[in-house]
């Protein structure tokens, strides 16, 4: 490997061009090779990373000699089959965007392919890396002497469109609780150190996008939901969503609670969303609440403005990279596994079993 860590990149729609800006102020790296297939979001990529060779195919991409790495940032109902495709031709340090999967069946396709794949394989988890999220997993044990009650609040814009609008699709995305909210499931798993159990869950389509009509059909997913899951070792987690609350102050808050005290952190959405008028946009905050003495502190954490503005995560793409980079140059370990990837997405999707069943679901 060169000095220069050379990406390889498949998709560059929203999501992949956030990732592209990111790369672009990673010292040590740059975007090779870029596949992208649609004529717009390629002009887009190729103007982000105009050293980039623009490729007509994934497998003439992987033939680039260059390339130490692979980022796929595809729609969600490729990843499966491109990491097959990776799997079969090149298989370099990949990092795989949420969700790893949509249909259960791939599941166990993933667990083979992955146990023949000799590379590092990291899957984006972005809200890991959020700065506050990081402050909170810092101090988490401390503040709460253990986390027996944990909540996860996001209340956001609704999706954003993308590519043949794609994410308005429940067979395109896995469903909402798969694709938007397999980032909170490994959120719970992550600081809880524990697995779930069981899973229940109300939710469904009240608000966005029900006028809408487009070649693909009606939009049928789902702006909204409450999931609540039972872990092994006694601990409740529940999950919050509204995708129609852009009003909001903060986009995401979590809630940690335990015998010792309470940790808290409220985390702002993408700042080129928040209303000029009302001045500067919030700064992600995290309060620890102890039960003795008595007394919320309360403490600002503020994120680098060159990274709020290379992406939509509170500077946690950028941070991403960092630890990605490492472990594809060999000097640090994968941080969120394959196996992460794959019980996120089972808890999302027992959580649409769930709500849809109008059941608990077992895991």
């Amino acid at each position: 490997m060169s000095d220069i860590l050379n990406y390889g990149v498949i998709g560059c729609g929203m999501m992949g061009q956030e990732h592209l800006r990111n790369i672009a102020l990673l010292p040590g790296a740059r975007v090779a090779a870029i596949f992208e297939p649609d004529e717009i979001q390629a002009a887009a990529a190729g103007a982000l990373a105009p050293e980039a060779v623009m490729y007509g195919s994934l497998w003439d991409l992987l033939g680039d000699t260059r390339l130490d790495c692979l980022l796929v940032a595809s729609p969600n109902h490729l990843h499966v089959s491109q990491f097959e495709e990776i799997a079969a031709r090149n298989p370099l340090p990949l990092l795989m965007e949420k969700p790893l999967f949509t249909d259960p069946d791939d599941a166990p396709r993933l667990r083979a392919m992955a146990e023949g794949y000799a590379a590092p394989i990291w899957v984006a988890m972005e809200y890991r890396y959020m700065p506050p999220v990081q402050t909170l997993l810092d101090q988490v044990a401390q503040a709460t002497g253990g986390v027996k009650m944990l909540t996860i609040q996001e209340h956001r814009f609704p999706f954003l469109d993308k590519v043949g609008f794609w994410n308005r699709f429940n067979r395109y995305t896995g469903g909402t609780l798969v694709e938007k909210c397999c980032h909170f499931f490994d959120l719970m798993r992550l600081i809880l150190r524990d697995e779930p159990v069981r899973v229940m869950a109300s939710a469904g389509q009240e608000v966005n996008h029900m006028a809408e009509s487009y070649e693909a059909g009606t939009p049928d997913i789902w702006d909204s939901a409450y999931v609540i899951c039972d872990f092994a070792g006694g601990a409740r987690a529940m999950l919050e969503l509204c995708m129609y609350a852009e009003g909001s102050r903060f986009q995401e808050e979590i809630s940690a609670i335990g015998p010792a005290g309470k940790i808290e952190t409220r985390i702002p959405g993408p700042g080129r969303f928040w209303p000029p008028h009302l001045g500067a946009p919030p700064v992600s905050e995290v309060v620890v609440s102890p039960r003795n003495p008595r007394g919320p502190q309360s403490i600002e954490i503020p994120v680098d403005p060159q990274l709020l503005a290379a992406g939509d995560h509170n500077g946690s793409t950028y941070y991403q990279h960092v630890r990605f980079a490492d472990a594809a140059r060999g000097k640090g370990p994968v941080e969120v596994s394959l196996t992460d990837g794959l019980r996120a997405v089972e808890m999302g999707l027992a959580a649409q079993a769930a709500a849809l069943e109008g059941r608990v679901v077992t895991l």
